[in-house]
């Protein structure tokens, strides 16, 4: 019966495009080239196999559960309340990397609690804007729902993780323009927002203050200092030419001249490897994704699965622009990782989870609309 259900409530096409994307990840974690580390060049790829056999696990057990029981007010309160309390606690026993306090360090493992609360964002807004689609026109649902992402926003962009914070912005604009909001309500409250930035601007913010804000806007403006990751990142981007250098021969990330290419930098590495070529097959296994996920959501069963399909849509939207902007230098470095390329077991969890999420609604959704189209061929027959 298990098997059965499985079958019926997988996407596969989206499970066969995410398994692609999440292999060429893996594959440009792995090093040809000498290691001067020490450790071996595989031992991420190691890492990152295990991560992704324990995700895709996650996925499928989470593709079986009746999700229904997220549209309980008590249930949104309960996970809101963990993130927030993850979040906060943070402060006081997470350990600082490269400046921001934003990991549980136990040894062996790390864990990151935003890329959760990402997930429970969505579900929160999903909940929220499913109850008041009659009145949404009301200013102060965008205040009300904007007061929930803003709790999340501001303990995240205190760590400081201001890529995530950003992407917690973003989530909650999306999802409050696809609800159907008034846009002249949010155009007023955004006008305030410029208005008070443009006061500080030229009123609070000291030279020094502005001088790293427009730096970190374009780092590409000194690249001996702040823009040296972003520039390499273009040089690895551009030397892969048509066809790349090769699986594992990436020079410009394997003999480190760019940082971080596991994780931040993975599209430069991607392309450095595997050329235009390449970067064109992993953007048609996104657009496969995108493609899937807004198929699935539009058939949800009621608003609120709706709601959160185009919610975690969203998610791997802006993950996916912001990455690979700031891999090209047209975006500020952030410290975004690419969804299911980037090594990391925090985020990979997180998002094969959201994803085995909407394979559970897709499957009491595809059962609501068998019945509804029976009931309907029934009553015409009448």
């Amino acid at each position: 019966m298990l098997y059965k259900k499985l079958i019926y409530s997988m996407d596969w096409l989206l499970f066969g495009a995410i398994f692609f994307i999440s292999v060429a990840g893996i594959l440009t974690m792995n090093s040809f080239l000498p290691s001067h580390s020490g450790l071996g060049g595989n031992v991420l790829f190691l890492r990152q196999i295990i991560w992704l056999v324990i995700s895709v696990s996650v996925m499928i057990g989470a593709s079986l559960i009746d999700w229904r029981f997220l549209r309980r007010s008590s249930t949104i309160i309960v996970l809101f309340a963990v993130s927030v309390s993850s979040l906060l606690l943070l402060f006081i026993l997470g350990a600082v990397f490269k400046g921001a306090q934003s990991w549980f360090n136990f040894g062996a493992l790390a864990f990151q609690p935003v890329d959760f609360a990402k997930l429970v964002l969505v579900i929160l807004l999903a909940k929220y804007f499913s109850r008041r689609h009659i009145e949404i026109a009301n200013v102060r649902h965008i205040l009300t729902s904007g007061l929930y992402a803003f709790m999340l926003f501001i303990l995240v962009f205190l760590q400081p993780d201001f890529g995530s914070a950003i992407i917690i912005f973003l989530i909650w604009l999306f999802v409050v323009l696809v609800s159907g909001i008034s846009k002249k309500h949010l155009a007023v409250v955004f006008l305030t927002g410029l208005i008070s930035f443009g006061g500080l601007w030229f009123f609070v913010f000291k030279d020094y203050q502005k001088t790293r804000i427009v730096s970190f806007i374009h780092p590409l403006t000194d690249l001996t200092g702040a823009g040296y990751n972003a520039y390499q990142s273009t040089i690895a981007v551009g030397s892969g030419q048509i066809i790349g250098k090769g699986v594992g021969l990436g020079s410009q990330s394997k003999l480190k001249f760019l940082p971080e290419y596991e994780t931040d930098f993975i599209f430069a590495a991607f392309s450095e490897e595997w050329g235009f070529v390449g970067v064109v097959i992993i953007f048609g296994l996104y657009g496969v994704v995108f493609w899937r996920i807004i198929s699935i959501a539009k058939r949800g069963a009621t608003n609120f699965e709706t709601l959160y399909g185009l919610g975690l849509f969203s998610i791997f939207l802006f993950h996916f622009i912001i990455h690979v902007g700031m891999n090209i230098g047209l975006l500020p470095v952030t410290g975004i990782t690419m969804p299911f390329m980037s090594y990391g077991g925090s985020h990979m969890l997180a998002e094969f989870l959201g994803l085995g999420i909407l394979m559970g609604q897709r499957s009491y959704a595809t059962a609501t609309n068998k019945i509804d189209t029976k009931n309907e061929i029934i009553g015409i027959t009448e």
